[in-house]
């Protein structure tokens, strides 16, 4: 069955926190789906190419999708599943492949298959309890398929492996803003990222004070306190 992408309800906010919960949104989309920053994966980048890309390239697949139109997720699963046949076929003799399992979750995660990519991703947590990447992006796709507090629970397991891992911070800390209204933990989780990456590459250092300062004038503002929550 195809998934839509979830995310928790969202709380009324007063009109001055708006551009920040707007500018988390983005960031949200970019910071989940391929982490804050580039790090060497594990994973075949052939097998993970966003599904909706293989449509406009592959003949094999002109009659599922008319050019021009963007794939539903029915049509996005099924290709999703193409994809992800050599991989299953070699899961059959090698089923506790940890890197096979991320490219099987990453392939299915890219067509918005967000349970079915989560199943996957924790086949390779259960294989290799200590693989960041594998944790990362399980927590990932449970939050996409609406199981926030899984992904908080998944990040901070992340955390345990490597507590100044700088995807695993700037992640928990949108999760608390955008899922949870949870600005003083997002900006906390954000300062520790700060903290105890002091050679972070500038640019992306500079997204993560100016997020910080934004997400502090709004907590600040007028009417502030509406939908901000306790750290869990």
């Amino acid at each position: 069955m195809a998934n839509e992408s979830k995310t928790a309800p969202a709380a009324e906010v007063c009109l001055p926190t708006m551009r920040v919960y707007a500018m988390a949104a983005i960031c949200i989309g970019i910071g989940l789906a391929v982490g804050f920053l580039i790090r060497t994966s594990t994973t075949n980048p052939a097998s993970a190419a966003p599904v909706a890309r293989a449509v406009a390239t592959s003949p094999h697949n002109a009659a599922v999708t008319p050019a021009g139109r963007m794939p539903s997720l029915a049509e996005m699963h099924q290709i999703a599943n193409q994809q992800a046949a050599p991989l299953l076929e070699k899961l059959k003799s090698d089923p506790n492949n940890s890197t096979l399992l991320i490219q099987v979750g990453s392939v299915y995660h890219s067509a918005h298959q967000f349970k079915q990519a989560a199943a996957y991703f924790s086949k390779a947590v259960q294989a290799d309890p200590k693989n960041l990447e594998a944790h990362t992006k399980l927590a990932t796709s449970l939050y996409r398929s609406g199981d926030v507090d899984g992904a908080i629970a998944e990040l901070n397991r992340a955390l345990t492996l490597d507590p100044k891992d700088p995807n695993s911070l700037f992640n928990l800390g949108m999760i608390r803003l955008q899922a949870k209204q949870d600005p003083k933990g997002a900006i906390a989780a954000w300062q520790k990222l700060l903290q105890l990456n002091p050679h972070l590459d500038a640019q992306r250092k500079a997204q993560v004070q100016k997020l910080v300062a934004e997400v502090m004038a709004a907590s600040n503002g007028p009417g502030a306190g509406k939908g901000a929550g306790a750290n869990d």
